[in-house]
């Protein structure tokens, strides 16, 4: 059994997700039920499908999970564009958080390449 939480790809998804929260917090309120549950939803769902990939039972499973995960963070970088094209996010913040993002999709690449090797 892996445990999610070793994985780099998740701790990295994780915090990314920690810092959309607290960015997301300064939104406009007729937002809520739009953009700011969007982009929760996207960043948190990177991290949801490591997790779930990893406790499945082999790494053909896990690797189809890491696909969507690739999926789910293209729509994050979608909704965070959106969000600094509207003025809901500072240059600076996005630039920041568009730099983890893609990092983290080149870190998820290499991983769902390794595993389906195996």
């Amino acid at each position: 059994m892996r445990d999610f939480r070793k994985f780099e790809v998740w701790q990295m998804s994780h915090q990314l997700t920690l810092k959309i929260y607290s960015i997301t917090k300064l939104f406009p309120k007729e937002e809520l039920f739009g953009l700011t549950s969007q982009i929760r939803r996207s960043f948190a769902s990177i991290g949801y499908n490591i997790s779930e990939g990893s406790g499945r039972n082999s790494d053909k499973e896990f690797a189809n999970f890491v696909n969507i995960t690739l999926g789910s963070s293209n729509e994050a970088e979608n909704q965070l564009i959106l969000a600094k094209d509207l003025g809901y996010i500072n240059e600076i913040d996005f630039q920041n958080l568009l730099l983890e993002l893609i990092v983290l999709k080149k870190k998820l690449v290499t991983l769902w390449n390794k595993l389906k090797e195996n």
